[in-house]
């Protein structure tokens, strides 16, 4: 391995070569979202200031915000005491980091009454996401 990325070598991915990254408002400390990233997300993070994740579902690299313009500008990387977690703290360009068009993607509260438990949705939509997210792409 590149001497260089020596660092690499402490993080403890899982077994499918993945680490979860939670993405924080670098200024007021709300949690924004949490991706995954492999090795090359890592790296690639590092060496462009923006967030890129690792996509399960589309199983390449995702640069956040390559579609929605959303990007993450990173400030600090922080790494975990077990080494097997990422906190990133970053600017969030347009104030959305949420695929639904919210500020964050923790918009629901799970409320506890004596006769039910539900999920209630407490923070609003900022943007359709069909504004922001088309298939038509240049």
């Amino acid at each position: 391995m590149n001497t260089e990325l020596t660092w690499l070598t402490e993080l403890a991915f899982n077994q499918d070569g993945l680490i979860p990254a939670i993405a924080q408002d670098a200024q007021t400390g709300v949690v924004l979202m949490m991706a995954w990233m492999n090795a090359e997300a890592v790296t690639e993070t590092v060496r462009t200031g923006h967030a890129v994740y690792y996509s399960r579902s589309r199983q390449r690299l995702w640069r956040k915000g390559e579609e929605s313009g959303h990007i993450q500008i990173i400030h600090e990387i922080r790494l975990d005491c077990d080494a097997d977690v990422l906190l990133l703290q970053v600017t969030q360009q347009g104030g959305i980091a949420c695929h639904t068009g919210r500020a964050h993607c923790f918009f629901r509260r799970l409320d506890h009454a004596s006769d039910q438990t539900h999920w209630t949705t407490v923070d609003p939509v900022l943007k359709d996401p069909t504004d922001i997210y088309t298939s038509s792409k240049p």
